[in-house]
């Protein structure tokens, strides 16, 4: 497939002033305001610095002649920048401080019946499973805190969300070594995205790609798992028994206010391109335009939801592997667009033992063209022969197309054709 690379100019002045995925201020009162001092337990400016091998000490100017655009304040003695795989001048300052827009560190949990009091029913929800245990964590909430550090299924977990790029990332927080993370907002952007640090090694990760990109742990790239942004009518309908995050954060916001508003109008600009990135976006989508992106290897793929919306249900093979990707009217945008139904998609492998499905978009969900079992966008099969199978999930998130293609450049764009 052909591949366009045009260039659409971007601006970005007066985004320093935004926080990092920060509420717009134009619509965010003074006590919903970033905090300007990390939370409770977190990390203060007074802390004693934190000594690293390859310290800033063990080398010249880390930042050389690189005019950079945020503090190092806080990061002094805490963060090796003698270690890092990009340049210091993609980073903007967002505006809040380190944690100033604050993870939520001991999540609290209510069932079903309780959430169902506040949430519409096409509400956006994060969606997670882990080891049988499923949780709903709404995007009225996450859209001011942007990280979860959670346990799901006995395995911890950060949830993440970052509203500039509309990308929600579920990260395993163990490495491969042994050590559990956990995570905080450095108040710092590259490519409009949540430049996130880990509290162990101060390390700063960029958010869309799971990678540490200062620091220590340089190079080093969390496990991704497979999640899905759904309406709550469907996560209550699949799992009237599971839990939902509360609004008991131990921080005042008016959850279910949205300070974004407006932001993903399809004919919208992008926010906080650094100056280092801004300028060649690639044209084939306009660039606030969402997809369902995939990643086989060295095959990256993006289905927009311009196209998903016409057919419901794509049976696709990337790489030899057969998948399929539903997409399903009824989930309102994050952003609250004049109250849009974006809709919500789900990818899935589509071979179950042994068998190869093909499915086709119906009124009541989906439908395997071999047993006629009904499936719901979790990948659950609800009803028929197959009722109670569970497709395999496949590693997605839905996007803007410019944060996407940015990071994957030699992303396929799929069409009916």
């Amino acid at each position: 497939m052909e591949k366009n690379h045009k260039t659409v100019l971007f601006f970005g002045l007066l985004v320093i002033l935004l926080g990092a995925c920060a509420p717009l201020a134009t619509s965010s009162p003074s006590d919903e305001s970033p905090a300007t001092t990390p939370p409770e337990g977190e990390p203060a400016d007074t802390a004693a610095p934190t000594k690293h091998s390859g310290s800033a000490e063990d080398c010249e100017d880390p930042f050389g002649d690189t005019t950079i655009q945020f503090s190092t304040r806080f990061w002094e003695g805490r963060t090796n920048f003698c270690r890092n795989s990009v340049a210091f001048n993609e980073f903007l300052s967002g505006g809040p401080p380190p944690d100033g827009i604050p993870a939520i560190d001991e999540p609290v949990f209510e069932s079903v019946d309780e959430a169902d009091a506040w949430l519409e029913e096409d509400w956006p929800v994060m969606f997670f499973e882990w080891n049988g245990e499923a949780r709903a964590y709404p995007l009225a909430i996450l859209i001011w805190h942007e990280i979860v550090n959670d346990e799901v299924g006995g395995e911890p977990v950060s949830l993440t969300f970052c509203p500039l790029c509309n990308a929600t990332i579920a990260f395993r927080r163990t490495l491969p070594d042994g050590q559990v993370l956990d995570f905080g907002t450095t108040g710092n952007l590259r490519i409009s995205d949540l430049v996130m640090y880990d509290r162990q090694t101060f390390s700063w990760w960029q958010q869309f790609t799971g990678e540490a990109i200062v620091g220590d742990m340089t190079g080093t790239v969390l496990e991704l798992l497979p999640s899905q942004i759904i309406a709550w009518s469907d996560f209550k309908a699949a799992h009237p028994d599971s839990q939902v995050l509360s609004r008991e954060t131990g921080h005042v916001r008016t959850y279910g206010r949205n300070p974004y508003a407006g932001y993903d109008s399809i004919n919208g600009s992008p926010f906080a391109l650094s100056p280092a990135i801004r300028g060649d976006i690639d044209d084939r989508l306009l660039p606030m335009e969402r997809v369902v992106a995939i990643e086989f290897n060295d095959i990256e793929i993006a289905y927009p939801f311009s196209q998903l919306s016409e057919v419901g249900a794509v049976n696709d093979e990337v790489e030899d592997e057969p998948i399929v990707v539903f997409w399903l009217e009824g989930t309102k945008s994050t952003f609250g667009n004049n109250g849009g139904d974006t809709g919500s998609t789900g990818v899935f492998l589509r071979e179950l033992e042994g068998e190869l499905l093909t499915f086709v978009a119906t009124a009541d969900g989906f439908e395997d063209e071999q047993t006629g079992s009904t499936w719901n966008i979790l990948g659950e099969a609800i009803a028929g022969p197959l009722e109670g199978s569970q497709l395999k999930r496949v590693v997605s998130a839905e996007h803007f197309w410019f944060a996407w293609v940015v990071f994957k450049p030699e992303t396929i764009v799929w069409t009916p054709s």
